[in-house]
């Protein structure tokens, strides 16, 4: 992907970051682990129930803490949580496996503070396929897991491997196989995408949380998300899996106008309000 072209891209995407928030909502510019990041406060009438981690999309390449805290505040509210939105670095500057480096470091210092009981992650698009490649590589460090964890139109396969990459290209308004296949040249930059903190699809998913994984039908990125949930299955992994008819990639950005999205905010902010409530 060339600078012009990503300079373009990033100017349009630093838009989404500009979408209402809940009325009474606060952000704060803050560090976790080193990290830079957003803190989140909703308006809720009890205490907050746990602390969620969004990780934002833009294949790796763009976006910001603040494009994540529409989406982060809309789950964080309905759910009665905090939230953080995480502002891992990008490349072409920073590589793979930078963003994984940097989500692990802010989960492990949240541990320091939130019960893991209490503790939730989010991501949409690359950020859903970083939440689960946190999540992997938490577990492989041997650090306490997460009571959940929700993807939105997740992206968990870098080699491009799905049947939907090029089976729904005419389909899907928003990504082609060309437009994926630029992102993860871009961020892998010469590393293997068969590495499963690239491509979490590929991991032992076994021991993980619960997962919530939505997507539209309308995505070239369909098949991750399937995918992932019969492996995760077979893996003894808790998993639901929600396909909305007719829906493109990250309808969720929409939910304030659009009943479908905000059907599926609801009801992964309802997974998430669960996930924190089991003990």
């Amino acid at each position: 992907m060339d600078q012009k072209s990503l300079a373009g891209i990033r100017s349009f995407y630093a838009s989404f970051g500009h979408r209402p928030l809940p009325e009474g909502t606060r952000t704060t510019e803050t560090t976790i682990g080193g990290v830079p990041a957003v803190a989140i406060t909703v308006p809720v009438s009890e205490p907050p129930a746990g602390t969620l981690l969004y990780l934002h999309g833009g294949g790796y390449a763009v976006g910001s803490a603040h494009t994540g805290v529409p989406l982060a505040a809309a789950l964080a509210a309905r759910a009665g949580l905090r939230a953080v939105s995480l502002d891992y670095r990008l490349a072409p500057e920073a590589p793979f496996p930078a963003a994984t480096d940097d989500a692990l470091e802010a989960y492990r210092q949240l541990l320091l503070d939130v019960d893991p009981a209490r503790l939730v992650l989010a991501g949409d698009s690359a950020g859903g396929g970083l939440a689960l490649a946190t999540v992997v590589a938490a577990r492989d460090a041997g650090l306490d897991l997460p009571a959940g964890l929700v993807a939105l139109s997740g992206w968990f396969d870098l080699t491009l491997s799905g049947a939907s990459l090029t089976g729904k290209e005419e389909a899907d308004p928003v990504f082609d196989a060309a437009d994926i296949t630029a992102y993860a040249e871009t961020y892998l930059a010469g590393g293997d995408g068969n590495d499963r903190r690239a491509s979490p699809l590929l991991a032992d998913l076994r021991g993980l949380p619960p997962l919530l994984l939505q997507v539209g039908s309308r995505e070239v990125l369909l098949d991750d998300s399937t995918r992932l949930a019969a492996l995760a299955a077979t893996a003894d992994v808790d998993v639901a899996l929600e396909v909305y008819a007719g829906a493109t990639h990250v309808f969720h950005h929409d939910h304030l106008t659009d009943p479908t999205a905000a059907r599926a905010v609801d009801s992964a902010a309802a997974f998430l309000t669960r996930q924190v409530g089991r003990r």
